[in-house]
């Protein structure tokens, strides 16, 4: 077991919220089964391999969201299938071990999982990509229970631009087939994700949005600059809309390995951004390399005991591990008849 008592105990009171894992990337393409108990593979927790239920249970996690991932590399059609097709990968985990994995869409279905005793999953697409230039694409997604959706990922798309990679274009905010995204997905309570988009974008999504965003795994620049990482006047645009941006495990985008960084960035959000803005965004399974206290969903609670050390209050910690998301699920409601998807 990983943590103090004091840590752990935490956990067991408010158990913590990811908001974002690649896992199911890994269970399409390799087979990997979210059930077992995983090392990983590699040196230092390279690129996967860091998130399971046995683990999530042992690190104190109640709910992970899991990124749904596709590479629009030398293809823009068949994306939104592969979308569906880890989509069909959880729920056939979640129909294997119902007892131990349950398939969430609110707050309270979140909470449910947590009286019972299992881990909740949510979903997020990374990339408007996926929606191959349709609506009705989103509105699919959001009927199998979909609840975030990443406008962007590392390439340019029918919506946004990229804060780095392909197509990126960083004077141009969103598109008109943007602007509709962002309505649409409000309407169908799936809530925009502004990691990875432009700065253009990010704040013209901001200024267009009437429902809290987040921003599911992110650096921030006060703290480190980096082109990966937010700014302060976008943690006070995501604030401004009662938003939320989940902190990411990454080294390279923290400035640093070992927790400090980690606390560092999440102090950071408090000061600029208020205590409701910060949340987890490990980003495990995604192609990093974690930072090396936080290897895998089981090491969670070393960072509880450093935000502790850093004297933040339970009451601050209890929002930083779970009370801002549950919240940004309650204030993104479904539409009448979408509940049980």
């Amino acid at each position: 077991m990983h943590g103090t008592p004091e840590a752990r105990a935490l956990h067991a009171q408010f158990p913590a919220i990811d908001l974002h894992a690649d896992s199911l990337m890994w269970s399409r393409w390799v087979g990997y089964d979210l059930h077992e108990r995983h090392e990983p593979p590699l040196p230092l927790a390279a690129l996967g391999g860091h998130v399971d239920v046995p683990r999530l249970v042992e690190g104190g996690v109640g709910a992970q969201f899991f990124g749904l991932v596709s590479l629009p590399i030398g293809q823009r059609r068949g994306l939104a299938a592969v979308i569906h097709e880890q989509i069909d990968l959880l729920e056939q985990a979640v129909r294997a071990q119902p007892g131990r994995l349950v398939k969430a869409l609110t707050a309270d279905d979140v909470e449910a999982a947590r009286a019972r005793g299992a881990v909740a999953a949510l979903l997020g697409v990374e990339g408007a990509h996926a929606l191959e230039g349709e609506l009705d694409t989103l509105e699919r997604f959001a009927r199998r229970g979909v609840r975030y959706l990443g406008l962007c990922h590392f390439t340019a798309n029918e919506a946004c631009f990229p804060a780095y990679g392909s197509g990126r274009n960083d004077g141009e905010g969103l598109t008109a087939f943007g602007r509709d995204v962002v309505r649409r997905a409000e309407d169908l309570g799936v809530i925009v994700d502004l990691a990875h988009i432009n700065r253009a974008g990010f704040l013209e999504a901001c200024a267009l949005s009437r429902r809290p965003p987040v921003v599911s795994h992110t650096g921030v620049a006060g703290a480190f600059d980096h082109w990966r990482n937010i700014d302060d006047d976008q943690l006070r645009a995501v604030a401004d809309r009662g938003g939320c941006a989940g902190i990411i495990f990454c080294p390279l985008y923290l400035g640093g390995n070992g927790l400090a960084p980690v606390v560092k960035h999440l102090l950071h959000i408090i000061d600029v951004a208020g205590e409701d803005t910060p949340a987890l965004g490990s980003d495990w399974d995604g192609f990093i390399i974690p930072t090396r206290d936080l290897r895998d969903a089981a090491h969670l609670p070393l960072l509880t005991d450093a935000l502790l050390a850093a004297g933040l209050s339970e009451r601050v910690i209890a929002k930083v591990l779970r009370g801002n998301v549950l919240r940004i699920l309650r204030d993104n409601p479904l539409p009448a008849g979408r509940a049980d998807a």
